[in-house]
């Protein structure tokens, strides 16, 4: 598998360096009967400075999904900023789930992102190794994981490694996985640009994912932009929200025809207050030119913590402002 190592922008002078976040308006993501409902995570937006690698210990109540609501809602703000966790002693072990499964990525990844981001600020595809417990250590200045026991269901530290050239999301292990990609400085600034991932499943039914753009500004109305996303016995589709407040829950949605057990490229090129134009392969899907977001937005996803046993594997990730 032929691999393009991290290219990372230079830090602006006088930029913030921060540690891992509290990412702004974690969400938890789940589905069923083709729908997908959101439940809020208490956390607080502004990330903070934090040590390397720190670690909460995982909620020792099982969660479960509140009872379905009427309609999609806006994420609740909650004030209380989440605790810092404590550094971790050691790195945690490999969580229990079927084999890890070896990624089958073809020979033309490089080509693929050449052609894809030529000029991308940020390219991530994951060449070096970690455990569950180090990839945020390891992957400092592309992987923002949220701290474990976010909203009683993230523990990043206990389902995400890195191996062969892949970062691996475990999936049915009782504990879900979010974070944002790009560098502890620069991750929550973007204004228009292309966001590409390179993703397929293994497994998981009853789970699924949502990549997306979410405002930094925790904000719903600035503008929430979903793909892919959905089920993993599904196909991934689009979700472009409403920027009208009290209508946020509205959405265009996309469907792409490919499947999460194939490996495909998601792309969303965003041109702020003017259009957004997503594709898959290369393919163009359909550009959406209403409720185009002007402000701030990350890179991120989140999985949930039910369903079968499974991987999400994540080949690489690039974006270009």
């Amino acid at each position: 598998m032929i691999r393009h190592r991290a290219i990372l922008a230079v830090a602006t002078a006088g930029a913030l360096v921060l540690g891992v976040p509290t990412a702004a308006s974690a969400r938890t993501w789940w589905g069923w009967d083709g729908e997908r409902r959101w439940h809020n995570a208490p956390v607080d937006p502004t990330p903070t400075p934090a040590p390397d690698e720190t670690e909460t210990p995982a909620p020792t109540d099982e969660w479960t999904p509140d009872a379905e609501p009427e309609q999609d809602s806006a994420p609740i703000e909650d004030s209380a900023p989440v605790a810092e966790p404590a550094p971790e002693a050691e790195a945690e072990a490999e969580p229990e789930s079927d084999a890890a499964p070896v990624a089958d990525a073809s020979p033309t990844d490089l080509a693929d992102l050449s052609a894809i981001a030529p000029d991308a600020s940020f390219v991530e595809d994951f060449t070096k190794n970690a455990v569950t417990g180090l990839v945020s250590s390891l992957y400092p200045q592309s992987w923002q994981a949220y701290p474990d026991g976010t909203s009683g269901i993230y523990a990043p530290s206990k389902t995400v490694s890195v191996h062969d050239g892949v970062m691996d999301v475990a999936l049915g292990t009782g504990a879900g996985a979010a974070g944002t990609f790009g560098s502890s400085d620069g991750a929550w600034d973007h204004v228009g640009g292309s966001f590409s991932v390179r993703a397929k499943a293994t497994g998981g039914d009853g789970n699924g994912a949502a990549f997306m753009l979410w405002p930094t500004s925790n904000v719903w109305a600035d503008g929430e932009i979903d793909f892919p996303e959905g089920n993993f016995e599904d196909s991934p589709s689009v979700f472009h929200h409403s920027m009208t407040p009290g209508k946020e829950a509205e959405r265009v949605q996309l469907g792409t025809g490919v499947s999460w057990r194939d490996w495909h490229t998601y792309k969303v090129d965003w041109v702020p207050g003017e259009s957004v134009t997503y594709s898959v392969d290369g393919k163009v899907l359909g550009t959406i030119t209403h409720d185009v977001p002007t402000t701030p937005h990350r890179f991120m996803f989140q999985v949930g913590s039910w369903g079968e046993k499974g991987n999400l594997l994540i080949d690489w990730v690039s974006t270009t402002e």
